[in-house]
């Protein structure tokens, strides 16, 4: 085997050692974004549930 194709054998699979450390890390990161939205969501709505039962409480 040439020393040349021991390279290209080598960059390839650091190649996808390198890509699946960085899909690895998107996934994370979008999961992260996405529970930090739904989280948003439910608290604002949680907010203005509350907000609105105490409004009707005191009259306004």
């Amino acid at each position: 085997m040439k020393t040349g194709s021991v390279w290209t054998i080598l960059g390839v699979i650091i190649a996808v050692v390198i890509a699946w450390f960085l899909i690895e890390v998107l996934f994370s990161v979008m999961w992260f974004v996405a529970k930090l939205v739904a989280v948003a969501i439910i608290a604002a709505l949680v907010f203005f549930a509350l907000r609105s039962l105490v409004g009707n409480r005191n009259g306004d």
